[in-house]
């Protein structure tokens, strides 16, 4: 059995969950050609942020589009 080298978009995951704490819900990153795009749910623009910057760190000029939702919470929390 050989192992396979992790896909970009799979890299990129691993590095949005840990740096957001698992804070993006339902988080999907798409590479498409040179393009990236960001999915997901956040409960606030900080987290939304955390994970551009993820992204960044490892494809600091690549064209990115952060379409992370962000759910404002009720009164209630």
């Amino acid at each position: 059995m050989t192992a396979t080298a992790p896909r970009l978009d799979e890299i990129l995951v691993q590095r949005v969950i840990r740096l957001t704490g698992r804070r993006v819900r339902d988080l999907t990153v798409e590479v498409a050609g040179e393009e990236v795009v960001l999915r997901g749910r956040a409960n606030s623009f900080y987290v939304k942020q955390l994970a551009q910057h993820a992204v960044r760190e490892v494809l600091a000029f690549a064209p990115l589009r952060n379409a992370i939702v962000v759910d404002r919470p009720g009164p209630f929390g």
